[in-house]
């Protein structure tokens, strides 16, 4: 995986001026670098990044695990128990029994020297506590996280998963909070066009340009995506990040279509499938029989959405598939989720149901040998292979009276997306 800055300096002007003249009020804020020289080839796990973030200190970025206590936290990043009294006793206004699970903390360490000279805690999203360490002990000082935005361009070859090509690359530019809420967030922008889960195969790539903001002591914040471009399966999707006069942003697709359809293509948020439509052996009858549908393994009590707006036919005990929830859509589309531990509240034969809306979750009820979601589509009645039956491209079109502005955007974003840029490796 690479990641890369953003740095053409011509470019980067005409874009954002071009950007700006089109979005109001939107700013694009770059921050200046050195005109770039062609790019130089990185390895898979290569990071490129602004040269600003380099340091001579050692730096390592942790987190908060569940469950655990700040004392667990610093112990683990190289300090003694004594050491760790001492920097709490000076940590003016840290409340350790108040510090939330997935907490950003930087440790920084001089390249001679095991135990850390600094310590930042990332409070809250403008707050950050520091603490330092000289021959007179430990000194904390708190700050308001003065944020600093950039546009950053990441590209990459998929070998196994989306998630697993942004978290390929270690003690990086992006902690790994950070790559996992990237890699959600694009999953996210395609959902109606990809189930990220499924259909990657081991070659397709990806380009996705976003907002990341950068605060002092690198603490890093993974902000828009504004533009993305996947190659899968031989055929090319872009995502354009685009506000209708009057709307939302919303993502089109390079002919200009919204990237959002009748149907999501997953009904769980996060996707790990245990197997797809066809033959299978039957984990509990031990005999081949159709498998008419998709079975995505998660955790018990992950929520499950529906993947579309509908009418609640079905809710209760179902035979083999346990709880069960059947959900009519137009054009003779009913959608069936099974072995559900239990029922969203409200989710009743009758019952309205957005596009997302969470049904149930996730349980092993009925014929289920471990906790998953087994889904299925049925068109007039007919059991479908869910990958070809939501595999809709009918998405709304931009307006005729805002292509020209959509279509100048987007070639300000794909610029920025193929912009040849200096690869700096952070070790």
């Amino acid at each position: 995986m690479k990641f890369f800055a953003a740095d053409k300096p011509g470019r980067r002007r005409m874009a954002v001026a071009l950007v700006a003249s089109i979005v109001a009020a939107a700013v694009l804020q770059l921050s200046p670098s050195p005109t770039p020289r062609k790019s130089v080839p990185a390895p898979p796990v290569t990071i490129a990044a602004p040269a600003r973030l380099a340091d001579s200190m050692n730096r390592r970025v942790d987190t908060m695990r569940r469950g655990e206590t700040v004392v667990e936290l610093l112990q683990r990043g190289g300090l003694s128990p004594s050491e760790t009294g001492h920097l709490l006793a000076a940590a003016k206004g840290l409340d350790a029994r108040r510090l939330r699970a997935g907490m950003s903390v930087i440790l920084r360490a001089h390249p001679n020297d095991s135990i850390p000279s600094e310590v930042v805690f990332n409070l809250s999203e403008d707050r950050t506590l520091y603490l330092t360490r000289s021959t007179l002990g430990w000194a904390s000082e708190e700050k308001l996280i003065a944020w600093q935005k950039d546009t950053v361009v990441v590209s990459g070859t998929i070998r196994s998963s989306l998630y697993a090509a942004m978290d390929s690359a270690r003690g990086a530019l992006l902690s790994r909070p950070a790559r996992s809420e990237l890699a959600w967030t694009l999953a996210d922008v395609y959902e109606y066009r990809i189930d990220m889960s499924r259909e990657l195969r081991d070659g397709d790539k990806f380009k996705v340009l976003f907002e990341l903001s950068t605060a002092p002591g690198g603490l890093v914040r993974v902000g828009e995506v504004l533009a993305a471009r996947f190659e899968f399966s031989r055929a090319q999707v872009e995502a354009i990040r685009y506000e209708k006069s009057g709307g939302r942003a919303e993502f089109f697709d390079q002919n200009g279509k919204s990237l959002r359809m009748a149907f999501l293509r997953a009904p769980l948020a996060f996707r790990r499938i245990s197997s797809v439509f066809g033959m299978r052996r039957h984990p509990v009858l031990g005999v081949r029989r159709a498998h008419k549908g998709t079975d995505y393994a998660a955790s018990s009590g992950t929520p499950i959405r529906t993947v579309g707006e509908g009418t609640v036919i079905f809710s209760g005990r179902k035979g083999g598939y346990g709880n069960a929830v059947e959900v009519r859509h137009r054009n003779g589309y009913v959608t069936r989720y099974g072995h559900m531990r239990g029922f969203a509240t409200g989710i009743r034969r009758g019952s309205h149901v957005g596009i997302g809306q969470t049904i149930g979750y996730v349980g092993m009820t009925g014929l289920a040998s471990g906790p998953h979601l087994h889904f299925e589509v049925l068109v007039n009645g007919a059991q479908r292979d869910p990958r070809r039956a939501l595999a809709s491209k009918a998405g709304l079109p931009i307006p005729v009276s805002e292509r020209a502005k959509f279509d100048q955007l987007r070639t300000a974003y794909i610029e920025m997306l193929d912009a040849d840029v200096e690869v700096v490796a952070l070790r």
